[in-house]
């Protein structure tokens, strides 16, 4: 085989070619460079922690075979160290020439760092100190066509990193530990709610009717019904079907799309978890976050006082709550409500250079203060009440003022994290609501729903008081792994077409 290397070697300093020549000459020589078969008895980590108090210098008659991706290679003459990895730990392989014999010594000469190879041999520990396993038997299980980024720069560039994501979860160990981390809480998530009697369902990512939220949908074509769809933008309208149909308690947790911006906090593709409860309301929801978030850090091994981003919060109960319109009042120094006249509303927002529309009320005027310069205020949980109808076309009124809703948004860190109603089950109501949002559309809102006839109509058939929510599942990862950018926590976020 070195021979064969030798005479096919180009020049150049091309380290791909350099490996594809590698290749070649492992399959001129009949060796496999990607076998179907691989034999593993034992992984790293389960040896690092079964061996940890065995002494320098010892041998063992312990022998196992193991797999692993080649971190780094040294040879010196008739001895050879490599280290290899596996899942979140590493080992070395103390490789002699007496004991791999010529044709395992070299196949080791062909093989680089990033390869793929098994090892079969007993467990020692160096006069050096280093937990090793010398092998008698080697295996080249992939060939690495692409040498890994530079041991000591790395991967540093941001798109680089999000676009070759499998290069930073190899390069990198604390981002690969973010998405080990966001499967745990995603388990977490599904065994609370299991536990609290939520039945997960599943309901239709293709829909013929815009509703749920006020977004941009992704719009796409179903050919044999020949019928323009949307990819959704919200469960919440079929969830609350189910309660119509007597699934007292469910929730789904998935993906959703909405053809937006991108920013720290916003994906145009994201995950999502909608809960509904029959003959609960916005206490109801209150008691399952605080209960749900509080899981979610024990789930991460956290208490109920973590940091993000140099922020310390506290997650204990109970949360706090407060009105949009207080929090505006205090925001400005002055008291603001629904009675405050329009133009000293319009006077505010040109003070603050907000743009404002002239068909908006003193809701959605409110609105746009708070949601410019006080949601980013908070840090510690605050469940923030009261949203205007203007903004909260699926929720209840208030017995006491019906400009306003039963709404909450969580707020933790200056971020929504979950939006909850008690829902609105009126059909009149709604079906006027509807009428509103097409309204709205006819004079050029590309975020408002249509009219959904299919929910009216399940709404007339009668749906009990029910509490819903709506979780933003990376926001929560985010949080939890105190990463800044939402497309930190996203294995395959979305980027430009490359060059």
């Amino acid at each position: 085989m070195a021979d064969q290397q030798e005479q096919q070697a180009p020049a150049t300093n091309d380290e791909r070619a350099q490996r594809r020549i590698r290749r070649q000459t492992l399959i001129d020589a009949g060796v496999n460079p990607y076998p179907i078969h691989s034999t593993v008895t034992a992984r790293v980590p389960e040896l690092v922690e079964r061996y940890q108090e065995l002494e320098t210098g010892a041998d063992t008659e312990d022998e196992y075979s193991i797999a692993g991706r080649v971190r780094a290679i040294r040879n010196q003459g008739k001895i050879a160290f490599i280290v290899l990895q596996d899942l979140d730990a590493s080992i070395q392989l103390f490789c002699r020439k007496n004991v791999l014999g010529d044709e395992g010594w070299e196949l080791l000469g062909l093989l680089d760092v990033g390869d793929f190879v098994g090892a079969t041999g007993t467990i020692l520990r160096t006069r050096r100190g280093e937990l090793s396993l010398g092998p008698t038997k080697l295996e080249l299980l992939t060939k690495s066509c692409r040498p890994l980024p530079e041991k000591f720069h790395g991967l540093s560039d941001k798109e680089t990193r999000y676009r070759q994501r499998y290069v930073d979860m190899v390069m990198n160990p604390d981002v690969r530990e973010t998405f080990v981390k966001r499967s745990q809480l995603v388990t977490a998530i599904r065994a609370f709610m299991a536990s609290k009697g939520y039945l997960e369902v599943e309901t239709p990512i293709l829909q013929e009717t815009l509703g749920g939220a006020n977004a941009k949908p992704f719009i796409t074509h179903f050919n044999v019904l020949h019928q323009e769809c949307y990819l959704r933008i919200a469960t919440e309208l079929h969830l609350k079907r189910c309660i119509v149909g007597g699934l007292d308690r469910v929730f789904e947790l998935g993906r959703v799309f909405r053809n937006e911006g991108m920013d720290q906090t916003h994906n145009p593709e994201f995950t999502s978890m909608e809960a509904y409860c029959a003959y609960s309301d916005l206490d109801g929801m209150k008691e399952l976050s605080e209960e749900l978030f509080q899981a979610c850090a024990k789930a991460v091994g956290k208490d109920e006082h973590i940091t993000y981003q140099g922020m310390d919060i506290d997650l204990s109960s109970p949360w706090r709550s407060a009105t949009i319109i207080d929090l505006v009042s205090d925001y400005l120094g002055r008291t603001v409500s629904m009675d405050t006249p329009i133009d000293e509303l319009r006077s505010i927002l040109d003070e603050k250079g907000l743009e404002w529309g002239d068909d908006w009320g003193a809701g959605k005027l409110i609105f746009a203060i708070y949601d410019e310069f006080v949601e980013k205020t908070i840090v510690n949980p605050t469940f923030v009440c009261e949203y205007p109808v203007e903004v909260s076309p699926l929720s209840k009124r208030l017995d006491e003022d019906a400009r306003l809703t039963d709404r909450f948004e969580l707020v933790i860190a200056g971020h929504e994290y979950a939006n909850a109603f008690s829902e609105l089950n009126d059909p009149v109501d709604q079906e006027e609501r509807f009428a509103a949002q097409v309204e709205a559309k006819a004079h050029g809102d590309e975020e408002a729903m249509e009219y959904d006839a299919d929910f009216v109509r399940a709404l007339e058939y009668g749906m009990p008081p029910t509490g819903g929510i709506g979780y933003g599942i990376d926001r929560m990862v985010m949080l939890f792994c105190d990463e800044p950018s939402i497309r930190d926590v996203l294995l395959f976020p979305h980027l430009r077409p490359e060059a």
